[in-house]
């Protein structure tokens, strides 16, 4: 790593903090967002990502700022459908809307850990081989087909009592029957008369089976159903965004800054979302070309035939692509 690079780490670390910081400390009370107030701050995300584009314009050129603008682009639009996802797993549970930002919260955090340990994989196998693109582009590809058959089919609710996460957090602790406030655990002492006596002598049964002394809540069946159904997600987006950039500070600061306005954009989507009916076939389109865009790319790097797409022209059809599916969408309604 050279001392632009240190100095571009440096930088996206400092700003990610700092905007990090400022929007939990506004949202550290549970409360319903509002639609006007998640807006605002999705427009204050927005807001910090384009300055951290601007610094990568002024400091290391426009090929490089289009790279992130371009990975940004991409890593948001792919993240609708996950937060469609997450949607449906709060209704699941029951999580009132004001604990639902805590959980959001949390779940980034984990988002945030797991993007570096995928982006650092992703980039290391790409720097393997071309064919590696390859391989990333059956991956992406594949994701897109996956899309499509979902949508094709009726929709059904799931149910995540079923889900990996679900049980393993059954598996190693005593569960609660109930919400309790915002908590994700509480100590066995402190459950009194808060549940019924019928619950109480199940939850007993399940302390006393796995001599435990904290109790999960139902908030954290649903973070932990969250943070891995995120990681699911990753498999598909990481391969996607590293497609438009093989730099590890540019592909993980543009991923960072779109993950980090997930939270508010979620508020936003779940008002909305009646109305983005054709933003999921847009992604759909966006996922079949960055898969054609990394076969070319390899096939450019195997064969020589010097054909290959520039990250300027990647950024165009990145926007036009989503432009088009949410014009196509407000038109229709």
């Amino acid at each position: 790593m050279d001392a632009l690079e240190l100095q571009t780490a440096i930088v996206f670390i400092a700003m990610a903090t700092i905007a990090f910081s400022i929007d939990f400390f506004a949202h550290k009370h549970d409360e319903k967002i509002s639609l006007k107030q998640a807006v605002i701050w999705s427009i204050f995300w927005v807001g910090v990502s384009v300055l951290f584009g601007i610094y990568l314009y002024i400091m290391r050129g426009s090929e490089m700022a289009s790279l992130y603008f371009a990975g940004y682009a991409l890593e948001k639009s792919l993240s609708v459908d996950n937060l469609f996802v997450m949607m449906a797993i709060f209704s699941w549970f029951s999580v009132p809307e004001i604990y639902r930002h805590r959980v959001l919260y949390f779940g980034i955090i984990g988002a945030v850990i797991f993007r570096l340990i995928f982006v650092a994989i992703g980039t290391t196998l790409f720097a393997i081989s071309p064919w590696m693109e390859m391989v990333f582009a059956a991956m992406v590809a594949y994701s897109a087909v996956m899309m499509m058959r979902k949508s094709d089919d009726e929709e059904a609710i799931e149910d995540y009592s079923n889900h990996i996460a679900y049980k393993a957090v059954y598996r190693f602790f005593p569960v609660l029957p109930r919400l309790l406030g915002h908590s994700f655990f509480v100590k066995c002492s402190e459950i009194s008369e808060q549940i019924s006596s019928s619950e109480r002598a199940n939850l007993d049964t399940q302390i006393s089976k796995l001599k435990a002394t904290w109790i999960a809540t139902p908030l954290f069946l649903c973070l932990c159903v969250i943070e891995l159904s995120d990681v699911m997600f990753a498999f598909d987006s990481v391969p996607a965004v590293i497609a438009v950039s093989k730099d590890p500070i540019i592909v993980y600061s543009a991923m960072i800054f779109a993950i980090l306005g997930l939270r508010t954009l979620y508020f936003v989507l779940e008002a909305l979302k009646s109305f983005l009916v054709h933003l999921e076939t847009a992604v759909i389109v966006l996922l079949f070309f960055i898969a054609a865009k990394l076969t070319l790319n390899a096939s450019a790097h195997i064969f020589h035939h010097g054909f290959e797409i520039s990250a300027q022209t990647s950024l165009f059809v990145i926007l036009g692509i989503l432009g088009t599916g949410i014009i196509a969408s407000l038109f229709k309604k």
